[in-house]
């Protein structure tokens, strides 16, 4: 602790002053945060670092596996985040971003010990279709190889869950919503996105258009009449 407490005098003595203009931009009038991500709570993860995000950049709800529960499962703290990033504050953007080496999905790939932590293991419940689908569909699959498809399955599950949100599912049908699946390998230090048409993770490129799970794109009437007919 002594030493954190001293990256806090830091701050107190450097970084403040440094960005004094910044800082007092924010507190006059307000936040505007260009996305919201939704990481994992991993102390090896920090989305503003893999963003080089400055204050006032990114809005960040953080949990163990980057888990946003299905909308009325259960009123807490990411339900309360998402709604107030999408109809307070005007995000346009959400990244569910999970992460290489993930405990969380490592305890999804086998629940030993979960028993001594319930409400650990109720969360992950959260994360049950991911694990379900690679059992299921990739049963070959074990150890790091096994847990790494969990991890990517469960990012496509979270983003299913974020669009049965009110706030979020209203943003896409009027088209001011993307949705952004990422999972960053922290061993390769890369950063892959989820391409909503193929279905696969490919690595973010800076001449490449940057993948993305859900496009915005505005829902027009005519789509509703012509599925009636």
């Amino acid at each position: 602790m002594n030493e954190l407490i001293g990256r806090v005098f830091h701050f107190e003595k450097s970084i403040f002053p440094a960005h004094g203009e910044l800082f007092g931009k924010l507190t006059t009038h307000g936040q505007e945060p260009k996305a919201l991500m939704i990481s994992c709570a991993d102390s090896r993860i920090v989305p503003e670092q893999i963003m080089q995000a400055q204050p006032g950049d990114l809005f960040v709800c953080r949990n163990a596996g980057n888990i946003v529960p299905p909308y009325a499962t259960m009123n807490g703290g990411v339900t309360s985040t998402v709604e107030y990033a999408v109809a307070a504050l005007g995000v346009r953007d959400i990244i569910v971003c999970g992460h290489s080496d993930c405990g969380a999905m490592k305890a999804l790939s086998d629940p030993t010990g979960l028993e001594a932590m319930p409400n650990v293991a109720a969360w992950l419940r959260h994360g049950a279709a991911a694990e379900h689908i690679v059992s299921t569909c990739h049963g070959e699959l074990e150890g790091k190889e096994r847990v790494r498809a969990i991890s990517l399955e469960n990012i496509i599950a979270q983003i299913s869950h974020l669009r049965t949100h009110p706030a979020v599912a209203a943003a896409i049908a009027r088209g001011e919503m993307t949705l952004h699946g990422w999972f960053v390998d922290i061993h390769a230090g890369q950063v892959l996105g989820l391409d909503g048409d193929s279905g696969e993770f490919v690595a973010l490129r800076e001449d490449r258009d940057l993948p993305v799970a859900l496009a915005a794109r505005t829902r027009i009437a005519t789509e509703f009449a012509e599925a009636a007919e």
